[in-house]
């Protein structure tokens, strides 16, 4: 690894620091900016559509989670450049929400990761091109639940994060 790999990987750290940042403050704006015009965004495991480019994500995502507090994590990232300006990456995550109370439920713990793929764009700046989320454990109100006991995204709960 040169150390402009190093360079990069960072700056991609930060990418996705930003993501979760933005996020949890609701700054859709600026949130959308992260990803890619073209990004694929695949949390079908949690009955959600493969959802297809920035706008089609910002506009399924905030309307789920507006009146939602979220705190998310990501960890231990494990980055590769696969090019110049491609790099793909692993990162475990934690994520906590925070329903209001009139909700069916009032709060959600998930652990899991995400699969990645980035591309740096000409404007010099790396974005999220591909995103995967895969949990491998989700609790609501203190229960367990498989991936078919959960409400559809309709009842407020599939959070596609």
């Amino acid at each position: 690894m040169t150390p402009e790999d190093l360079v990069e990987i960072e700056r991609i750290k930060q990418l996705k620091a930003r993501y979760f940042q933005l996020m949890d403050q609701k700054r859709w704006d600026e949130w959308a900016d992260v990803f890619t015009e073209d990004v694929v965004i695949d949390t079908t495991e949690e009955g959600s559509p493969l959802i297809h480019g920035r706008q089609a994500f910002k506009d399924y995502l905030p309307p789920i989670l507006e009146s939602v507090k979220t705190c998310h994590h990501g960890h231990t990232p494990i980055l590769t450049r696969t090019g110049p300006d491609e790099a793909e990456g692993t990162w475990a995550m934690e994520d906590m929400l925070w329903w209001p109370p009139d909700s069916p439920m009032e709060h959600l713990w998930g652990l899991g990761w995400y699969e990645e793929k980035y591309r740096r764009e000409a404007d010099g700046e790396w974005r999220i091109a591909h995103l995967k989320l895969r949990r491998i454990r989700v609790e609501v109100d203190g229960k367990e639940v498989g991936l078919g006991d959960r409400p559809a995204s309709g009842d407020r709960m599939n959070t596609a994060d």
